[in-house]
C-alpha cells in the first residue's frame, strides 16, 4: 500500500539554510536547462525530445549525481504526460519552468530514495545528500550529508521502504516541507466495523453530501471556498492581461496559481479525512461517490463547469478519497447519479420538480435539502435504506479544519410521516 508522509524541514543553522536554499535554486535551474532543451528539440520537426545533454557533469557537484538523475527522472515524466493528455485531447500546454533567474527561481528539488534517512522520535530529523563542491564550501566530511530538524507528525513512522523524497520552499507559509511517499503494510489497515453503506452528491455549492444506511447525512459547504477560489482566478486573469506580448505568465501568477491549488487541496484532503473517519465510526464498508460527468449533461454552465472541472479536480478527489478510506478497510466505487437532483423521493418526478439554490420542491408537497435529497436518492438506488433520516450534521471549513456548524437543516421527513415533507434550511 503506497502512502505519503508530510512534514516540515528547518535548518538548524543560518549557514544550513543557505546550503539548502542554493542545493534547491540549482535544482531548479537544472530543471529549467533540460525543459528548455526538450522544448527547443518538439519545436524542431527533426528534434528528439528524448535526447538530451549530459548535466551530471556541470551540476553534479553542487547536487550530487543521484540528484542530477532524479531530476532528469522527474522531467522525462513530466513530458510522457504531457504526450499521453496529448493523445486524449486533454493537454494544457507543454511543461513549465521553475521560475527564471531574474524573478526567483521555484526552490525545489527530489532527492533518490537511497540519498536521504529520516529518524523519527524526540529530536526528528533529515539527512539529505549534497553535491561534494557545497561539502567542501560548507565544510562537510567526505561521506557527512546536510542534517536538518523535521517538525510534524508523520501519518506513517513504520514501512517497509521509502520513495524519492520531494522537498521544496512554501513561500506561502514561508517554510521547507518534505513529501515522502512510502510503502506501507497491508496488514496494517483497518478493517470495517460493520457492513453499511454510504452514497455521496458532488455538488457545485455545498462539496460533498452523504447519506449512509445508518440514517446519518452529513453536508460540507463549500461557497466560501469557491468564493476565494474565483477571486484568486480573476486577479490571474486581471495580471495575465497586463504582460507584455508573448509573455504567459509571471513570478506572481505562478505563486497565485500555487496558493489557490494548495488551498484547494487542503481543504479537500481533511474533508476526506474527516468524512472517511465518520463513516468508519458509523461502520460504513462501502462508499458510492457520483460521476460528474452527469452534473455537466444535466445542469451545464459555465460556472458550472468551472466549479466541476477547475475547483474540485474531481478524479484526484477520489484518488484522495479512495486512499484514505483504504487505510480504513472501506472501499469507494464510482457510480452514475443521473437526475438524483431533480428526483422526488416522494413521488419520484423528475419533471415537475424545482431547484432553487439549496431547495428542491415538486407539486406533490414535498421539499428539501437538493444535495441531501440527492444523496439519498443516489443510496437508494445502490442498496436498501430501512432507516429514518436523522438530522443532517453540517460543516464548515475555517481554513484549517471542518467544524461542526449549528445550522444544520433538518432531515427529510416523508419517510416517518408522509403529509410532513418540509426540510428547513
Amino acid at each position: 500500500m503506497k502512502r505519503a508522509n508530510t512534514f516540515e524541514v528547518i535548518p538548524q543553522s543560518d549557514e544550513d539554510e543557505e546550503l539548502l536554499r542554493r542545493l534547491l535554486d540549482a535544482s531548479a535551474a537544472l530543471w529549467n536547462e533540460i525543459n528548455y532543451e526538450r522544448r527547443e528539440n518538439y519545436a524542431d520537426p527533426d528534434g528528439d525530445v528524448w535526447d538530451i545533454s549530459e548535466y551530471r557533469g556541470r551540476y553534479g557537484g553542487t547536487l550530487g549525481a543521484s540528484t542530477v538523475q532524479q531530476i532528469e527522472r522527474k522531467n522525462r515524466e513530466a513530458w510522457k504526460s504531457f504526450f499521453s493528455l496529448k493523445k486524449k485531447g486533454e493537454a494544457n500546454g507543454k511543461p513549465g519552468f521553475w521560475g527564471n533567474a531574474d524573478e526567483g527561481r521555484e526552490l525545489r528539488t527530489y532527492i533518490r530514495n537511497t540519498s536521504y534517512s529520516v529518524e523519527w522520535g524526540e529530536y526528528s530529523r533529515l539527512e539529505i545528500l549534497v553535491g561534494q563542491d557545497l561539502k567542501d564550501e560548507y565544510g562537510l566530511g567526505h561521506r557527512e550529508r546536510l542534517r536538518l530538524e523535521v517538525r510534524g507528525e508523520p501519518n506513517w513512522k513504520k514501512y517497509e521502504k521509502q520513495g524519492r523524497l520531494e522537498l521544496f520552499y512554501d513561500e506561502q507559509a514561508q517554510t521547507f516541507r518534505a513529501f515522502q511517499p512510502v510503502t506501507v503494510d497491508d496488514s496494517r489497515l483497518a478493517q470495517p466495523l460493520a457492513s453499511e453503506e454510504a452514497a455521496l452528491d458532488i455538488g457545485a455549492n455545498n462539496l460533498v453530501a452523504c447519506t449512509t444506511t445508518t440514517g446519518q447525512q452529513y453536508l460540507y459547504e463549500g461557497r466560501d471556498l469557491f468564493k476565494r477560489f474565483r477571486e484568486t482566478t480573476r486577479e490571474i486573469a486581471r495580471l495575465q492581461s497586463l504582460l507584455e506580448d508573448g509573455r504567459y505568465s509571471s513570478h506572481r501568477i505562478r505563486r497565485l496559481y500555487e496558493r489557490r491549488t494548495k488551498r484547494r487541496d487542503h481543504a479537500q484532503d481533511a474533508l476526506a479525512r474527516d468524512l472517511i473517519e465518520r463513516l468508519y465510526d458509523e461502520g460504513v464498508s462501502t462508499v458510492y461517490v457520483g460521476a460528474l460527468t452527469d452534473v455537466l449533461e444535466t445542469h451545464w454552465s459555465v460556472e458550472t463547469n468551472a466549479k466541476t472541472h477547475n475547483f474540485w479536480a474531481f478524479r484526484a478527489f477520489v484518488n484522495r478519497l479512495a486512499c484514505t478510506a483504504e487505510e480504513y478497510g472501506m472501499s469507494v466505487e464510482v457510480q452514475s447519479e443521473a437526475w438524483t437532483s431533480q428526483e422526488c423521493p416522494n413521488c419520484g418526478s423528475i419533471e415537475d420538480t424545482t431547484r432553487h439554490r439549496d431547495t428542491l420542491t415538486c407539486p406533490c408537497g414535498f421539499e428539501g435539502h437538493a444535495d441531501l435529497v440527492a444523496s439519498e436518492t443516489f443510496l437508494r438506488r445502490q442498496t436498501t435504506v430501512t432507516r429514518s433520516m436523522a438530522r443532517p450534521v453540517c460543516l464548515k471549513w475555517d481554513n484549517h479544519e471542518w467544524l461542526e456548524s449549528s445550522r444544520s437543516p433538518r432531515p427529510n421527513e416523508e419517510h416517518t410521516n408522509p403529509q410532513v415533507a418540509s426540510v428547513g434550511r
